[in-house]
């Protein structure tokens, strides 16, 4: 059965996008070896993502690497939105319901993962006791200010556990 997993790339000081969701500054760290990152690629099975990240910023808009992981990424992707465009592109599902969206993206995943991506949803899935695994890569790079990896006002704790056998940060979320 799938597993929901949050992967993202931040700063060191823990943002996913800068201001107003900006990713120029994640060009300048992607490229060159990563076997997690390419083990993940290779384990995802479905995404899910928010409405903002997937029609927001894009470090490789324009290129042939545009798209999820440098471009990638081929297969079913669920965008979690109360307002579904128009005409829709063929290959992307729009769900308005949180829980729908995670079993939908689930079923399509089989036994690989669900990979969240963007922050609200991530934090949605946390808040709704539905995700599995974090796993986050780091940049070395400060940013200030943006969109955090987690943000919940007046604080919350969520218990992460290393994953064993892992050499980046690859959690078990429990709760």
């Amino acid at each position: 059965m799938a597993k929901v997993l949050y992967s993202a790339t931040a700063s060191l000081d823990g943002y996913i996008a800068g201001p107003g969701g900006d990713m120029s500054w994640l060009t300048d760290h992607l490229g060159g070896e990563n076997p997690t990152a390419e083990r993940l690629l290779h384990s995802v099975g479905a995404i899910l993502a928010g409405n903002g990240t997937f029609g927001g910023d894009d470090p490789n808009r324009g290129t042939d690497s545009e798209g999820a992981f440098g471009g990638q990424y081929h297969g079913p992707v669920f965008v979690l939105t109360h307002q579904p465009p128009a005409e829709p592109p063929a290959d992307v599902t729009f769900v308005g319901d949180l829980h729908t969206a995670v079993a939908q993206a689930k079923e399509a995943a089989g036994d690989r993962y669900v990979n969240i991506l963007g922050a609200n949803v991530a934090k949605q899935c946390i808040e709704a006791g539905l995700l599995d695994e974090i796993l986050m890569f780091f940049a070395p790079v400060l940013l200030g200010d943006g969109v955090r990896m987690f943000d919940h006002p007046g604080g919350t704790k969520v218990r992460l556990v290393p994953l064993p056998g892992e050499t980046e940060h690859w959690y078990s979320v429990v709760y």
